[in-house]
């Protein structure tokens, strides 16, 4: 997931703070909505509108971790 984020931001993973509004380190909605694509296409359950109130790569991981 990371990685997929660093790419689409153009950025280095580990210049990416897991805590930081990604719409403020310049995501925009066509660049999440080709995040979603990707991650539905490996069999993620999420939603557009999720990713966006959650901006965070922490909240992602939540919203992305399997259910145990």
């Amino acid at each position: 997931m990371l990685q997929d984020v660093a790419d689409v931001l153009c950025a280095e993973p580990e210049e990416i703070d897991p805590d930081e509004n990604l719409l403020d380190q310049g995501l925009d909605s066509i660049r999440l909505m080709s995040l979603v694509s990707r991650w539905r296409t490996e069999g993620a359950q999420i939603a557009f509108v999720d990713l966006a109130e959650r901006p965070t790569l922490r909240e992602w991981a939540e919203l992305l971790a399997p259910a145990s």
